[in-house]
């Protein structure tokens, strides 16, 4: 008796290990239908690389950065490409690689600085700055100020895609 009862209370034990593991296979397998050049064409952000994004070529990710009020010649207007690296900024790779550092997926690098952080009041100087143009295949039109600590610290972070103030005395 003892060993019929033990058969019984085994079988719906086995029968869940079992639907378990083609469950397991069943999921393995649908992880294999995408082609491994999917897999490789996300960079460590999660979002595509520069050159695996949709437009790579004429249309791929640019940037137009006017510079205002800067001084040591930074003022103007210049064109930025990434993917590959290209235009009339100053320094391309180092504007690309200021933006992908910052690109993560769910953030964006040009968001505004929050309304109700706490910033210093202090004054970096009059430089403005306006970016417009596509970035991760999102539209960008940001401007920049360096009004208070809030402002000067979201200019710091995309230089050298905006100037180093530093470098050029006003900062």
């Amino acid at each position: 008796m003892l060993r019929a009862t033990s058969r019984a209370t085994a079988r719906p034990a086995l029968r869940r290990l079992l639907l378990g593991a083609a469950a397991s296979v069943a999921a393995a397998g649908s992880l294999t239908a995408a082609p491994p050049a999917a897999y490789a064409q996300a960079d460590a952000t999660g979002l595509p690389s520069p050159a695996a994004r949709p437009g790579n070529g004429p249309d791929r990710d640019h940037l137009t950065v006017t510079v205002r009020n800067a001084g040591g010649g930074a003022d103007g207007t210049f064109k930025l490409y990434c993917g590959p690296d290209g235009g009339s900024h100053p320094d391309p790779g180092g504007a690309c690689a200021a933006l992908e550092r910052d690109t993560r997926s769910g953030t964006d690098v040009f968001a505004p600085a929050p309304e109700d952080g706490f910033c210093t009041m202090q004054y970096g100087g009059p430089a403005t700055a306006h970016v417009t143009g596509t970035w991760a295949g999102r539209p960008v039109n940001a401007k920049y100020d360096r009004r208070d600590g809030c402002q000067i610290s979201r200019w710091d972070r995309l230089v050298p895609l905006l100037p180093d103030m530093k470098a050029t005395g006003k900062g």
